[in-house]
């Protein structure tokens, strides 16, 4: 069973989520504030943090930024009162995985936490068998490294080379590259790339995927306000193109 840990300083949230995660077969613990959440996520394992932004003690937003810089990739959702784009967008920048604003039903939430839990297993059992690759000395397939002028990914390791240098990507950001590199020169929508890399449907959240293009243009672009790999196409979305030398 996936143990979720969810973090609410609202009591009847917390019984009305908890209520409905247990219906759904998953285990559940439970924290009132930042600061006790905190202390959970170091001292359990979950599979899933739901955690609500306007929290006493240790906000939401300085939680999730907390733990992401301490290296805790435990997928998270955040839950938040306000429906301001600012937020939102500060949420995804932090390293959380989904927000939904509240109130928010908990048919949604359910379907949400099961389609993170899904791409989380794929992403783990993919770097699980990366590493028994390499632990076997099997050596890579050129299927399975995509080189795209300066850039170089090694699909089955999880890594990209970038001029030379090593960049560490999210999963996330991981999967966003891979998805464009692999369809070079075509014009790819917003709502097709949250289709095919979130798995799930994110009616006029468009925004989830402006956000991940440019945290991947400052890490693979030399200069991400002029980006020579991953261009805008104004009124359609983005094209992923190798820059002529």
């Amino acid at each position: 069973m996936k143990q979720i840990l969810v973090v609410d300083d609202e009591s009847a949230i917390l019984t009305l989520i908890e209520y409905n995660l247990k219906q759904a077969g998953f285990q559940v613990t439970l924290a009132s504030d930042g600061r006790e959440a905190y202390q959970k996520i170091h001292k359990e394992t979950f599979d899933l943090i739901v955690l609500d932004v306007m929290l006493p003690g240790m906000d939401g937003v300085e939680l999730c930024r907390t733990v992401r810089k301490e290296g805790v990739e435990t997928p998270i959702i955040l839950l938040t009162a306000k429906s301001e784009e600012y937020d939102k967008v500060i949420g995804l920048e932090l390293g959380a995985d989904d927000y939904m604003t509240k109130p928010f039903s908990p048919r949604e939430l359910i379907a949400r936490i099961k389609a993170i839990l899904r791409r989380s297993d794929t992403t783990r059992k993919h770097k699980e068998t990366a590493m028994n690759d390499s632990n076997n000395d099997t050596e890579n397939s050129e299927d399975n490294i995509i080189q795209a002028g300066d850039i170089t990914i090694y699909e089955d390791r999880y890594e990209v080379q970038v001029r030379s240098d090593w960049v560490e990507l999210t999963p996330k950001e991981f999967e966003l590259l891979v998805y464009l590199a692999k369809r070079q020169g075509r014009i790819l929508s917003r709502e097709q790339l949250l289709s095919n890399i979130w798995q799930f449907d994110y009616a006029g959240e468009s925004r989830i995927v402006d956000v991940h293009i440019s945290h991947l243009r400052e890490k693979i672009e030399q200069d991400s306000k002029h980006p020579e790999y991953i261009k805008t196409v104004r009124g359609f979305g983005y094209k992923f193109e190798v820059p002529s030398v």
